[in-house]
């Protein structure tokens, strides 16, 4: 008979023993270490090098905005076409390695490696998690395209589809968007956020991007590298954040067209809308009302999810039913080759990427500093597999939802003799949705309802992770900071707009893929530090320990008594001390 006579204890108290003089007894790597709470909350003063850099480009960048607006057009155009023309396949190929390497870290020897301590508990319970898994899934983005991506790939399919009209379009316009709204971003948001939480709740380092670079820096992640990293996220989170807000303010000036009855306007509303969203993002963060922002989010939640039911509801409501199972089959019939679609294929497809697919990823990664830390916020004690499920399920459910009522719903209304693509610009293809169905009036408020609480809520998260990175990683960044980096995210947005000209949309499309690629590169290296890091997992090394050491015991023990012998932990008398002296045989 075999018998292990050992227990974790035993093994935790006889691997640790060992000399304890000195200041402080590094940890053996097979152990759970405590992580220090009180360095995760505790206040840090400004990083001057990073807010000071920062602060100051995004200044130049405003002024150079402001005063010579064609100049920045013509920099931002010439740029872009260099970014795309050199480094298209590379947001392509990210992209699709992203959610490779996620699945690969869920299902494989990683997954149980949990997100803090061995014995913790999640911190959340499941229904809390997904609940606030659906709050990051939605956003202004999802108001904006809702109607407007599924609609645009129905009436003119993406190269290489078929033609307008062809039996299959319905189908490739909701797969074509679910590819750009489920596994995909939340991979690259998944990336991030493993990275994060794995670092601060397993390992207990700061909450800064350049703290994931720990493994691969030493540290120089706490030098002048390190900071560099960290304007980087900032960079990129301040001009995803604007992004966001230029499409709510695009889709606000068309609601009160339509609404008020204001009549065509140009890019002056804009900035007004815009300021006024900034105020009030502003005296938000100013009086410090976070019960009132999480009471705005949950009504928001609650108006999203009211507005879906209608349209649903009062719309089509049995092709809805038929196109979620159409569209869930259709999109994972054609992920290979969407996945794999490049600029190779010719110049109409080059084009085409650049004003989805390519600006979609650009748009993901500039929004994973923000994202990957809320949802490594509320992660704590869930395992990599829990996490990556719950990542990448359930927001990608939401989506097919979601796409599948107002996407399915505006394609029957253009089946129906109805042009809604030819109704204006995009940003006014919901309002002309709606008003099919009764109480559109009604109907159009709640959407810049909620489009302007999106904002608010989204740009007060958005701006405390500029903030925190800016000082240092505090979880609590002063006022001021995130105050500053409110208002910039509201200016850079003016600009983006303005760059834009009449087709304001390209302006925001364009700055945001430029500001986005240097991050991506930055993400590639945090998924090899994470990768790394977790090959010395405690939890992956004690695996590695006990398979070797039992299988050495039982050869031995069977070769020298057969069946009948016992396996047990005792101090290698021959063995070494931690500080590498030889240690004397016992007496």
């Amino acid at each position: 008979m075999i018998r292990m006579s050992t227990s974790e204890d035993e093994l935790t108290a006889t691997v640790a023993d060992g000399p304890t003089t000195g200041p402080s007894p590094v940890p053996h790597p097979v152990l759970d270490v405590p992580v220090e709470e009180a360095r995760l909350t505790r206040s840090r003063g400004i990083d001057w090098a990073v807010f000071g850099v920062t602060a100051a480009i995004a200044i130049a960048f405003l002024v150079w905005g402001f005063v010579s607006t064609d100049t920045l057009a013509d920099a931002s155009s010439t740029a872009l076409t260099w970014v795309m023309n050199n480094t298209g396949w590379l947001f392509v190929l990210t992209s699709t390695g992203f959610v490779v390497f996620v699945l690969y870290l869920a299902l494989g020897r990683y997954g149980t490696i949990p997100l803090g301590r061995d014995d913790e508990e999640p911190e959340f319970n499941g229904i809390s998690w997904v609940a606030m898994m659906f709050s990051a899934g939605m956003g202004i983005g999802l108001m904006f395209f809702g109607v407007a991506e599924p609609l645009s790939h129905f009436t003119t399919p993406p190269p290489g589809t078929g033609a307008e009209g062809n039996p299959e379009a319905v189908q490739n316009a909701l797969a074509t968007t679910l590819f750009h709204w489920t596994l995909h971003p939340w991979a690259i948001y998944a990336v991030v956020g493993l990275a994060i939480a794995y670092g601060v709740y397993r390992k207990g380092r700061l909450q800064l991007i350049s703290s994931a670079f720990e493994p691969l820096l030493g540290s120089r992640a706490n030098g002048s590298w390190g900071k560099v990293i960290d304007m980087l996220a900032i960079f990129a989170t301040l001009f995803g954040s604007a992004a966001s807000l230029g499409l709510g303010a695009l889709q606000i000036r068309s609601g009160l067209q339509i609404v008020a009855g204001i009549g065509e306007t140009g890019n002056a509303i804009l900035v007004v809308i815009i300021t006024v969203l900034t105020v009030c993002f502003v005296l938000s963060a100013v009086s410090g009302v976070a019960r009132g922002i999480q009471w705005l989010s949950n009504i928001n939640m609650v108006l999203a999810v009211a507005l879906a039911l209608f349209v649903f509801v009062v719309g089509p409501t049995v092709f809805i039913l038929n196109l979620l199972p159409t569209a869930l089959g259709s999109y994972f019939a054609d992920l290979n080759m969407m996945s794999a679609r490049t600029g190779a294929e010719g110049d109409d497809v080059n084009t085409w990427l650049q004003s989805w697919t390519i600006f979609y990823w650009a748009w993901w990664v500039s929004w994973t500093p923000f994202v990957g830390m809320f949802i490594a916020r509320i992660s704590r004690g869930r395992t990599i597999r829990q996490f990556v499920a719950g990542v990448l399920v359930v927001p990608s459910l939401v989506s097919l939802v979601w796409f599948a009522i107002f996407g399915g719903s505006a394609i029957h209304v253009q089946q129906s003799g109805t042009d809604l693509a030819g109704e204006g610009g995009v940003e006014k293809q919901l309002f002309t949705l709606l008003d099919q169905y009764p109480i559109a009036t009604i109907a159009s408020v709640v959407v810049m309802i909620l489009v302007a609480i999106f904002f608010v809520s989204g740009a007060d998260a958005a701006s405390i992770v500029m903030g925190s990175l800016s000082q240092k990683g505090t979880i609590h960044p002063s006022r001021g900071t995130v105050v500053f980096w409110g208002v910039a995210t509201g200016a850079v947005a003016a600009v983006m707009l303005l760059v834009g000209g009449e087709d304001a949309l390209t302006g925001l499309q364009t700055i945001t893929i430029i500001a986005a690629l240097p991050f991506l590169l930055v993400m590639v290296a945090m998924a090899v530090a994470l990768l790394k890091d977790l090959r010395r997992d405690p939890k992956i090394l004690r695996r590695e320990y006990a398979a070797e050491a039992v299988n050495s015991a039982v050869v031995a023990g069977v070769t020298q008594h057969g069946d009948d012998f016992i396996i047990s932990v005792e101090k290698d008398p021959k063995g070494k001390d931690r500080d590498g002296t030889q240690r004397e045989e016992a007496g």
